[in-house]
Protein backbone atom coordinates (compact mmCIF):
# COMPACT_ATOMS: atom_id res chain seq x y z
CA UNK A 1 0.00 0.00 0.00
CA UNK A 2 1.20 3.63 -0.83
CA UNK A 3 2.00 5.60 2.13
CA UNK A 4 -0.70 8.74 2.83
CA UNK A 5 0.63 12.22 2.61
CA UNK A 6 -2.08 14.80 4.04
CA UNK A 7 -1.02 18.10 3.89
CA UNK A 8 -2.98 21.57 4.72
CA UNK A 9 -2.62 25.14 3.99
CA UNK A 10 -4.24 27.49 6.76
CA UNK A 11 -7.65 28.63 5.39
CA UNK A 12 -7.77 32.29 3.66
CA UNK A 13 -9.57 34.77 5.44
CA UNK A 14 -11.67 36.33 3.23
CA UNK A 15 -12.72 39.63 4.22
CA UNK A 16 -10.35 41.07 1.31
CA UNK A 17 -9.00 40.15 -2.24
CA UNK A 18 -6.71 37.83 -2.27
CA UNK A 19 -2.89 38.32 -1.19
CA UNK A 20 0.35 37.32 -2.28
CA UNK A 21 1.31 35.62 1.39
CA UNK A 22 -1.83 33.61 0.96
CA UNK A 23 -0.46 32.86 -2.45
CA UNK A 24 2.97 31.79 -1.70
CA UNK A 25 1.25 29.27 0.77
CA UNK A 26 -0.78 28.00 -1.35
CA UNK A 27 2.43 27.07 -3.49
CA UNK A 28 4.51 26.03 -0.85
CA UNK A 29 1.93 23.28 -0.36
CA UNK A 30 1.14 22.58 -3.82
CA UNK A 31 5.11 22.16 -4.20
CA UNK A 32 5.34 19.10 -1.63
CA UNK A 33 1.67 17.63 -2.59
CA UNK A 34 2.90 17.30 -6.18
CA UNK A 35 6.58 15.62 -4.89
CA UNK A 36 4.89 13.14 -2.55
CA UNK A 37 1.91 12.29 -5.52
CA UNK A 38 5.55 11.84 -7.89
CA UNK A 39 6.80 9.58 -5.02
CA UNK A 40 3.22 7.29 -5.51
CA UNK A 41 2.28 8.74 -1.96
CA UNK A 42 -2.03 8.42 -1.46
CA UNK A 43 -2.09 12.55 -1.51
CA UNK A 44 -4.89 14.32 0.28
CA UNK A 45 -4.23 18.25 -0.01
CA UNK A 46 -6.55 21.09 1.47
CA UNK A 47 -6.88 24.44 1.38
CA UNK A 48 -10.04 26.79 2.06
CA UNK A 49 -11.69 29.86 2.83
CA UNK A 50 -12.40 31.56 6.70
CA UNK A 51 -15.71 32.54 6.19
CA UNK A 52 -17.41 33.82 9.96
CA UNK A 53 -16.83 36.77 11.75
CA UNK A 54 -17.59 40.27 12.52
CA UNK A 55 -14.71 41.65 9.98
CA UNK A 56 -16.74 39.57 7.26
CA UNK A 57 -20.02 41.01 7.78
CA UNK A 58 -18.70 44.35 8.81
CA UNK A 59 -17.05 44.09 4.84
CA UNK A 60 -20.14 42.58 3.28
CA UNK A 61 -22.38 45.26 5.04
CA UNK A 62 -19.72 47.55 3.22
CA UNK A 63 -20.20 46.09 -0.06
CA UNK A 64 -24.09 45.67 0.24
CA UNK A 65 -24.31 42.27 -0.01
CA UNK A 66 -25.27 39.76 2.09
CA UNK A 67 -23.08 38.37 4.39
CA UNK A 68 -23.49 34.50 2.51
CA UNK A 69 -23.47 36.04 -1.03
CA UNK A 70 -20.36 37.72 0.48
CA UNK A 71 -18.62 34.82 1.14
CA UNK A 72 -19.79 33.07 -1.67
CA UNK A 73 -18.14 35.68 -4.08
CA UNK A 74 -14.48 36.02 -2.08
CA UNK A 75 -14.25 32.26 -1.62
CA UNK A 76 -14.60 31.89 -5.86
CA UNK A 77 -11.75 34.17 -6.01
CA UNK A 78 -9.58 32.16 -3.70
CA UNK A 79 -10.51 29.28 -5.85
CA UNK A 80 -9.70 31.20 -9.05
CA UNK A 81 -6.23 31.81 -7.54
CA UNK A 82 -5.33 28.61 -6.81
CA UNK A 83 -6.35 27.64 -10.40
CA UNK A 84 -4.77 30.62 -11.53
CA UNK A 85 -1.08 29.01 -9.81
CA UNK A 86 -1.79 25.42 -10.80
CA UNK A 87 -2.50 24.59 -7.78
CA UNK A 88 -3.71 20.62 -7.47
CA UNK A 89 -5.74 20.52 -3.64
CA UNK A 90 -7.88 17.98 -3.64
CA UNK A 91 -10.73 19.39 -1.72
CA UNK A 92 -11.67 23.16 -0.68
CA UNK A 93 -13.41 23.85 2.69
CA UNK A 94 -16.07 26.46 3.52
CA UNK A 95 -16.48 27.20 7.13
CA UNK A 96 -19.93 28.07 6.43
CA UNK A 97 -20.33 24.35 4.79
CA UNK A 98 -23.16 23.16 6.95
CA UNK A 99 -23.26 19.60 5.53
CA UNK A 100 -18.96 19.00 5.85
CA UNK A 101 -18.08 21.75 8.48
CA UNK A 102 -21.19 22.64 10.79
CA UNK A 103 -21.67 18.83 12.00
CA UNK A 104 -17.52 18.47 13.14
CA UNK A 105 -17.89 22.01 15.30
CA UNK A 106 -21.09 20.46 16.62
CA UNK A 107 -19.24 17.23 17.47
CA UNK A 108 -16.49 18.97 18.91
CA UNK A 109 -18.53 21.11 20.83
CA UNK A 110 -20.33 18.19 22.27
CA UNK A 111 -17.56 16.75 23.61
CA UNK A 112 -15.54 19.10 25.13
CA UNK A 113 -18.90 20.76 27.18
CA UNK A 114 -19.39 17.14 28.24
CA UNK A 115 -16.03 16.83 29.78
CA UNK A 116 -16.26 20.02 31.31
CA UNK A 117 -13.50 21.48 29.68
CA UNK A 118 -16.30 24.22 28.05
CA UNK A 119 -17.75 26.73 31.04
CA UNK A 120 -19.30 29.94 30.76
CA UNK A 121 -17.78 33.12 32.50
CA UNK A 122 -18.14 36.84 32.32
CA UNK A 123 -14.55 38.59 30.79
CA UNK A 124 -13.21 41.80 30.30
CA UNK A 125 -10.14 41.85 28.27
CA UNK A 126 -8.17 43.19 24.62
CA UNK A 127 -9.84 42.46 21.33
CA UNK A 128 -7.91 42.80 18.37
CA UNK A 129 -10.97 43.13 15.35
CA UNK A 130 -8.01 42.74 13.04
CA UNK A 131 -6.73 39.14 14.16
CA UNK A 132 -10.54 38.71 15.64
CA UNK A 133 -8.76 37.66 18.79
CA UNK A 134 -8.30 38.26 22.29
CA UNK A 135 -4.89 39.78 23.34
CA UNK A 136 -2.92 39.69 26.33
CA UNK A 137 -0.37 42.93 26.94
CA UNK A 138 2.45 40.67 26.57
CA UNK A 139 1.46 40.43 22.86
CA UNK A 140 0.97 43.65 22.48
CA UNK A 141 4.10 45.81 21.35
CA UNK A 142 3.37 49.59 22.56
CA UNK A 143 -0.10 48.98 23.54
CA UNK A 144 -0.88 48.04 19.78
CA UNK A 145 -1.33 44.64 17.87
CA UNK A 146 2.18 44.15 16.31
CA UNK A 147 0.06 42.80 12.78
CA UNK A 148 -2.35 45.15 12.37
CA UNK A 149 -0.50 48.37 14.24
CA UNK A 150 -3.79 49.58 16.46
CA UNK A 151 -4.89 49.17 19.54
CA UNK A 152 -7.48 46.90 20.67
CA UNK A 153 -10.81 46.94 21.97
CA UNK A 154 -11.36 46.29 25.42
CA UNK A 155 -14.35 44.10 25.65
CA UNK A 156 -16.13 42.98 28.68
CA UNK A 157 -18.97 40.53 28.15
CA UNK A 158 -19.94 36.76 28.69
CA UNK A 159 -18.42 33.61 26.61
CA UNK A 160 -17.81 30.54 26.60
CA UNK A 161 -14.08 29.67 27.46
CA UNK A 162 -12.37 25.92 26.67
CA UNK A 163 -9.79 25.23 29.68
CA UNK A 164 -6.83 25.39 27.57
CA UNK A 165 -5.07 26.02 30.39
CA UNK A 166 -6.20 22.19 31.93
CA UNK A 167 -4.06 20.67 28.78
CA UNK A 168 -0.99 23.34 28.55
CA UNK A 169 1.26 21.22 30.83
CA UNK A 170 0.71 17.84 27.97
CA UNK A 171 1.05 20.65 24.89
CA UNK A 172 4.26 21.34 26.25
CA UNK A 173 5.94 18.29 26.69
CA UNK A 174 4.49 17.01 23.60
CA UNK A 175 6.43 19.83 21.81
CA UNK A 176 9.69 19.58 23.93
CA UNK A 177 9.22 15.94 22.72
CA UNK A 178 9.40 16.66 19.22
CA UNK A 179 5.79 14.41 18.95
CA UNK A 180 4.41 17.41 16.85
CA UNK A 181 7.52 18.47 14.67
CA UNK A 182 7.70 22.35 14.07
CA UNK A 183 9.50 23.83 11.67
CA UNK A 184 11.86 26.03 11.82
CA UNK A 185 13.10 25.08 15.32
CA UNK A 186 13.24 28.43 16.64
CA UNK A 187 9.03 28.60 15.92
CA UNK A 188 9.24 25.78 18.24
CA UNK A 189 11.04 27.81 20.92
CA UNK A 190 8.13 30.60 20.42
CA UNK A 191 5.36 28.26 21.18
CA UNK A 192 6.99 27.42 24.33
CA UNK A 193 7.70 30.69 25.74
CA UNK A 194 4.13 31.06 24.88
CA UNK A 195 3.22 28.79 26.93
CA UNK A 196 5.53 29.77 30.26
CA UNK A 197 3.92 33.09 29.58
CA UNK A 198 1.37 31.82 32.07
CA UNK A 199 -1.64 31.35 29.41
CA UNK A 200 -5.01 31.42 30.77
CA UNK A 201 -8.03 29.57 29.13
CA UNK A 202 -9.53 30.49 25.68
CA UNK A 203 -12.37 32.06 24.58
CA UNK A 204 -14.54 30.53 22.28
CA UNK A 205 -17.33 31.83 21.66
CA UNK A 206 -18.90 36.03 21.32
CA UNK A 207 -22.48 36.73 22.24
CA UNK A 208 -24.43 36.76 18.87
CA UNK A 209 -25.51 40.41 19.38
CA UNK A 210 -21.91 41.46 18.92
CA UNK A 211 -20.75 38.88 16.30
CA UNK A 212 -23.93 37.78 14.43
CA UNK A 213 -22.36 35.87 11.38
CA UNK A 214 -21.00 32.85 13.09
CA UNK A 215 -21.83 29.25 13.95
CA UNK A 216 -24.35 28.97 16.63
CA UNK A 217 -23.04 27.49 19.56
CA UNK A 218 -24.98 24.01 20.30
CA UNK A 219 -27.85 24.43 22.84
CA UNK A 220 -27.40 28.58 23.12
CA UNK A 221 -28.23 30.82 20.20
CA UNK A 222 -27.40 33.98 22.28
CA UNK A 223 -23.48 33.30 21.42
CA UNK A 224 -21.58 32.36 18.27
CA UNK A 225 -18.60 29.76 18.19
CA UNK A 226 -15.55 31.94 18.50
CA UNK A 227 -14.03 32.07 14.90
CA UNK A 228 -10.40 31.45 15.33
CA UNK A 229 -12.04 28.13 17.60
CA UNK A 230 -14.45 26.78 14.84
CA UNK A 231 -11.75 27.37 12.33
CA UNK A 232 -9.03 25.19 13.33
CA UNK A 233 -11.45 21.91 13.30
CA UNK A 234 -11.48 22.35 8.89
CA UNK A 235 -8.96 20.25 9.24
CA UNK A 236 -10.57 17.27 10.38
CA UNK A 237 -14.53 18.41 9.12
CA UNK A 238 -12.58 18.41 5.33
CA UNK A 239 -12.35 14.95 5.78
CA UNK A 240 -15.49 14.10 7.27
CA UNK A 241 -14.29 13.59 10.75
CA UNK A 242 -18.02 13.78 12.39
CA UNK A 243 -19.52 10.98 10.37
CA UNK A 244 -15.80 9.00 11.06
CA UNK A 245 -15.39 8.42 7.47
CA UNK A 246 -13.36 5.98 5.46
CA UNK A 247 -11.37 9.23 4.51
CA UNK A 248 -10.97 10.58 8.07
CA UNK A 249 -9.68 7.08 8.93
CA UNK A 250 -7.17 6.82 6.17
CA UNK A 251 -5.84 10.21 6.11
CA UNK A 252 -5.77 11.71 10.05
CA UNK A 253 -3.74 12.63 11.46
CA UNK A 254 -2.41 15.31 9.50
CA UNK A 255 1.30 15.22 8.30
CA UNK A 256 1.80 18.53 7.81
CA UNK A 257 -0.01 21.97 8.38
CA UNK A 258 1.92 24.49 6.80
CA UNK A 259 0.95 28.02 7.77
CA UNK A 260 2.12 31.82 8.15
CA UNK A 261 4.11 32.69 11.53
CA UNK A 262 0.99 34.96 12.94
CA UNK A 263 -1.11 32.05 13.90
CA UNK A 264 1.43 29.57 15.23
CA UNK A 265 -0.61 30.33 18.88
CA UNK A 266 -3.55 28.87 17.72
CA UNK A 267 -2.04 26.22 15.93
CA UNK A 268 1.06 24.89 18.02
CA UNK A 269 -1.08 25.29 21.15
CA UNK A 270 -4.32 25.78 20.79
CA UNK A 271 -5.19 22.94 18.15
CA UNK A 272 -3.24 20.38 20.02
CA UNK A 273 -4.78 21.22 22.92
CA UNK A 274 -8.72 21.12 21.26
CA UNK A 275 -7.18 17.31 19.95
CA UNK A 276 -6.45 16.56 23.22
CA UNK A 277 -9.43 17.28 24.82
CA UNK A 278 -11.64 15.45 22.19
CA UNK A 279 -8.93 12.37 22.31
CA UNK A 280 -7.84 12.75 18.67
CA UNK A 281 -4.40 12.04 17.31
CA UNK A 282 -2.41 14.75 16.77
CA UNK A 283 -0.85 16.08 13.62
CA UNK A 284 2.62 14.98 12.72
CA UNK A 285 4.29 18.37 12.25
CA UNK A 286 3.85 22.28 11.45
CA UNK A 287 5.49 24.44 9.41
CA UNK A 288 5.60 28.10 9.98
CA UNK A 289 6.67 30.13 6.82
CA UNK A 290 7.53 33.95 6.99
CA UNK A 291 5.99 36.90 5.64
CA UNK A 292 6.30 38.94 2.04
CA UNK A 293 7.56 42.09 2.45
CA UNK A 294 8.06 44.68 -0.28
CA UNK A 295 11.37 46.29 -0.28
CA UNK A 296 12.01 45.45 3.03
CA UNK A 297 8.98 47.02 4.15
CA UNK A 298 5.44 45.29 5.12
CA UNK A 299 2.80 45.21 2.48
CA UNK A 300 0.10 47.66 3.29
CA UNK A 301 -2.35 49.58 1.36
CA UNK A 302 -1.21 53.15 3.56
CA UNK A 303 2.00 52.36 1.93
CA UNK A 304 0.69 51.55 -1.12
CA UNK A 305 3.11 48.43 -2.07
CA UNK A 306 0.36 45.97 -1.64
CA UNK A 307 0.46 43.81 -5.05
CA UNK A 308 -1.98 41.30 -6.57
CA UNK A 309 -1.14 37.98 -7.25
CA UNK A 310 -2.94 37.87 -10.25
CA UNK A 311 -1.05 41.06 -11.59
CA UNK A 312 2.32 39.16 -11.48
CA UNK A 313 0.48 35.48 -13.13
CA UNK A 314 -0.99 37.80 -15.71
CA UNK A 315 2.01 38.97 -16.62
CA UNK A 316 4.70 36.34 -16.10
CA UNK A 317 2.66 33.34 -16.22
CA UNK A 318 1.84 31.20 -13.20
CA UNK A 319 5.48 29.08 -13.37
CA UNK A 320 7.67 32.20 -12.88
CA UNK A 321 5.20 33.47 -10.31
CA UNK A 322 6.02 30.05 -8.40
CA UNK A 323 9.66 30.02 -9.23
CA UNK A 324 10.29 33.59 -7.47
CA UNK A 325 8.82 32.95 -4.22
CA UNK A 326 9.92 29.66 -3.85
CA UNK A 327 13.73 30.20 -5.02
CA UNK A 328 14.03 33.70 -3.76
CA UNK A 329 14.06 32.66 0.08
CA UNK A 330 13.75 29.96 2.37
CA UNK A 331 9.90 29.26 2.88
CA UNK A 332 10.88 30.08 6.53
CA UNK A 333 12.17 33.39 6.26
CA UNK A 334 10.55 36.45 5.09
CA UNK A 335 10.65 37.01 1.66
CA UNK A 336 11.20 40.22 -0.25
CA UNK A 337 9.17 41.10 -3.63
CA UNK A 338 10.14 44.33 -5.63
CA UNK A 339 9.25 44.17 -9.63
CA UNK A 340 13.29 44.97 -10.25
CA UNK A 341 14.18 41.63 -7.80
CA UNK A 342 11.96 39.68 -10.03
CA UNK A 343 12.12 40.93 -13.14
CA UNK A 344 16.15 40.17 -12.31
CA UNK A 345 15.56 36.94 -11.34
CA UNK A 346 13.20 35.90 -14.31
CA UNK A 347 15.10 36.96 -16.93
CA UNK A 348 18.52 35.43 -15.41
CA UNK A 349 16.80 31.93 -14.09
CA UNK A 350 13.89 31.65 -16.11
CA UNK A 351 14.44 33.59 -19.46
CA UNK A 352 18.37 32.89 -18.97
CA UNK A 353 19.05 29.68 -17.17
CA UNK A 354 16.33 27.27 -17.65
CA UNK A 355 14.84 28.23 -20.99
CA UNK A 356 18.23 29.41 -22.81
CA UNK A 357 19.54 25.46 -21.97
CA UNK A 358 16.79 24.03 -22.93
CA UNK A 359 15.76 25.86 -26.57
CA UNK A 360 19.68 25.38 -26.93
CA UNK A 361 19.89 21.95 -26.88
CA UNK A 362 16.44 21.32 -28.89
CA UNK A 363 17.12 23.41 -31.25
CA UNK A 364 20.48 22.28 -32.03
CA UNK A 365 18.66 18.36 -31.77
CA UNK A 366 16.14 19.84 -34.26
CA UNK A 367 18.14 21.15 -36.63
CA UNK A 368 20.05 18.02 -36.77
CA UNK A 369 17.19 15.09 -36.93
CA UNK A 370 18.85 13.56 -40.05
CA UNK A 371 22.20 12.88 -37.97
CA UNK A 372 20.11 11.96 -34.67
CA UNK A 373 17.93 9.14 -36.41
CA UNK A 374 16.23 6.93 -34.09
CA UNK A 375 17.18 7.70 -30.41
CA UNK A 376 15.84 6.54 -27.64
CA UNK A 377 16.01 7.49 -23.77
CA UNK A 378 16.06 4.69 -21.72
CA UNK A 379 14.48 5.54 -18.09
CA UNK A 380 17.99 3.45 -16.87
CA UNK A 381 20.34 6.35 -18.55
CA UNK A 382 18.08 8.69 -16.37
CA UNK A 383 18.73 8.33 -13.15
CA UNK A 384 21.62 5.59 -13.78
CA UNK A 385 25.03 7.70 -13.75
CA UNK A 386 26.63 8.36 -10.17
CA UNK A 387 26.20 12.54 -10.85
CA UNK A 388 22.53 11.98 -11.39
CA UNK A 389 22.01 9.39 -8.67
CA UNK A 390 23.66 12.37 -6.25
CA UNK A 391 21.66 14.81 -7.74
CA UNK A 392 18.74 12.35 -6.92
CA UNK A 393 19.74 12.09 -3.59
CA UNK A 394 20.32 15.23 -2.55
CA UNK A 395 17.34 16.80 -3.66
CA UNK A 396 15.08 14.39 -2.32
CA UNK A 397 16.82 14.90 0.97
CA UNK A 398 16.48 18.81 0.36
CA UNK A 399 12.41 17.78 -0.64
CA UNK A 400 11.74 16.01 2.71
CA UNK A 401 13.09 18.61 5.50
CA UNK A 402 11.28 20.82 2.90
CA UNK A 403 14.20 23.01 2.05
CA UNK A 404 12.23 23.97 -0.92
CA UNK A 405 15.04 26.37 -2.44
CA UNK A 406 18.13 24.32 -2.19
CA UNK A 407 16.12 22.02 -4.31
CA UNK A 408 15.80 24.67 -6.83
CA UNK A 409 19.42 25.75 -6.36
CA UNK A 410 20.62 22.23 -6.94
CA UNK A 411 18.56 22.46 -10.00
CA UNK A 412 19.95 25.23 -11.08
CA UNK A 413 23.21 24.16 -10.60
CA UNK A 414 22.78 21.72 -12.95
CA UNK A 415 21.36 23.80 -15.60
CA UNK A 416 24.33 25.92 -15.59
CA UNK A 417 26.66 22.86 -15.89
CA UNK A 418 24.68 21.88 -19.05
CA UNK A 419 25.32 25.37 -20.06
CA UNK A 420 29.41 25.38 -19.66
CA UNK A 421 29.12 21.81 -21.45
CA UNK A 422 27.98 22.97 -24.46
CA UNK A 423 30.24 26.37 -24.88
CA UNK A 424 32.98 23.82 -23.86
CA UNK A 425 32.57 21.29 -26.54
CA UNK A 426 31.10 23.85 -29.13
CA UNK A 427 28.11 22.05 -29.59
CA UNK A 428 27.01 23.91 -32.38
CA UNK A 429 30.04 23.22 -34.66
CA UNK A 430 29.79 19.20 -34.24
CA UNK A 431 27.15 18.28 -36.27
CA UNK A 432 30.08 19.62 -39.51
CA UNK A 433 33.17 18.39 -37.84
CA UNK A 434 32.30 14.99 -35.79
CA UNK A 435 28.72 13.33 -36.00
CA UNK A 436 29.49 10.62 -34.03
CA UNK A 437 30.68 13.10 -30.56
CA UNK A 438 27.71 15.07 -31.53
CA UNK A 439 25.46 11.79 -31.17
CA UNK A 440 27.01 11.31 -28.35
CA UNK A 441 27.19 14.36 -26.28
CA UNK A 442 23.77 15.29 -27.90
CA UNK A 443 21.77 12.58 -26.50
CA UNK A 444 23.61 13.21 -23.02
CA UNK A 445 22.17 16.67 -23.15
CA UNK A 446 18.88 15.82 -24.44
CA UNK A 447 18.56 13.21 -21.57
CA UNK A 448 19.66 16.06 -19.01
CA UNK A 449 16.71 18.19 -20.03
CA UNK A 450 14.29 15.31 -19.44
CA UNK A 451 16.30 14.88 -15.64
CA UNK A 452 15.74 18.37 -15.15
CA UNK A 453 12.33 18.41 -16.74
CA UNK A 454 11.48 15.48 -14.37
CA UNK A 455 12.64 17.36 -11.07
CA UNK A 456 11.12 20.53 -12.02
CA UNK A 457 7.62 18.69 -11.90
CA UNK A 458 6.18 19.83 -8.69
CA UNK A 459 7.58 23.33 -8.74
CA UNK A 460 7.03 24.70 -12.48
CA UNK A 461 4.46 22.18 -13.33
CA UNK A 462 3.35 23.78 -16.61
CA UNK A 463 6.87 24.21 -17.83
CA UNK A 464 7.69 20.05 -17.13
CA UNK A 465 4.49 19.18 -18.98
CA UNK A 466 5.67 21.82 -22.53
CA UNK A 467 9.24 20.29 -22.28
CA UNK A 468 8.24 16.31 -22.49
CA UNK A 469 5.77 17.33 -25.30
CA UNK A 470 8.37 19.24 -27.36
CA UNK A 471 10.94 15.87 -26.29
CA UNK A 472 8.19 13.00 -26.91
CA UNK A 473 4.72 14.57 -27.75
CA UNK A 474 3.40 13.45 -24.31
CA UNK A 475 3.27 14.69 -20.98
CA UNK A 476 5.04 12.38 -18.31
CA UNK A 477 3.67 12.04 -14.97
CA UNK A 478 5.87 9.27 -13.84
CA UNK A 479 8.71 7.18 -14.91
CA UNK A 480 7.23 4.02 -15.01
CA UNK A 481 8.31 3.56 -18.88
CA UNK A 482 11.10 1.44 -20.32
CA UNK A 483 11.91 3.77 -23.06
CA UNK A 484 11.06 6.86 -25.14
CA UNK A 485 11.47 7.39 -29.03
CA UNK A 486 12.78 11.43 -29.10
CA UNK A 487 10.44 13.14 -31.77
CA UNK A 488 11.48 16.91 -31.31
CA UNK A 489 8.36 19.05 -31.81
CA UNK A 490 7.88 22.52 -32.44
CA UNK A 491 9.90 24.87 -29.87
CA UNK A 492 8.83 27.94 -28.57
CA UNK A 493 10.72 30.20 -25.58
CA UNK A 494 9.58 28.79 -22.25
CA UNK A 495 10.21 32.24 -20.93
CA UNK A 496 10.47 35.44 -23.24
CA UNK A 497 12.78 38.25 -21.93
CA UNK A 498 11.05 41.03 -20.32
CA UNK A 499 11.98 44.97 -20.26
CA UNK A 500 12.97 46.11 -17.37
CA UNK A 501 11.67 48.99 -15.52
CA UNK A 502 8.09 48.07 -17.21
CA UNK A 503 5.30 48.10 -14.77
CA UNK A 504 3.36 45.51 -13.98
Amino acid sequence: MPNKFYITTSLMYINSEPHLGFAWELVQADVSARYRRLKGDDVFFLTGADEYGKKIFEAAKKAGLDPQDFANQNSLKIKRLAEALSISNDFFIRTTDKERHWPTVEKIWGILKEKGDIYKKEYEGLYCVGCEAFKTNRELEDGKCPYHLKEPEIIKEENYFFKLSKYLDDVKKILQEDKIKIYPENRRQEALNMIDSKMGDLSVSRPSEQVSWGIPVPGDKSQNVYVWFEALLNYISAIGYAENTDNFKKYWPADTHLIGKDILKFHAIVWPAVLLAAGIELPKSILVHGFITSAGQKMSKSLDNVVSPFEIITKYGADAFRYYFLAEASMFSDVDFTKEKFDAKYNADLAGGLGNLVNRVLMIAKKNESILGNTVINVQDLFGDENKKKIQKEYDIYMENYELEKALGLIWQFVSENDRQIEKIKLWELPKKDQDKFISEISVLIKNVVFIAWLIKPFLPTTSDKIFEVIFEEKIDDMNWKEKKIKIGEIKQLFPRVELNKAI
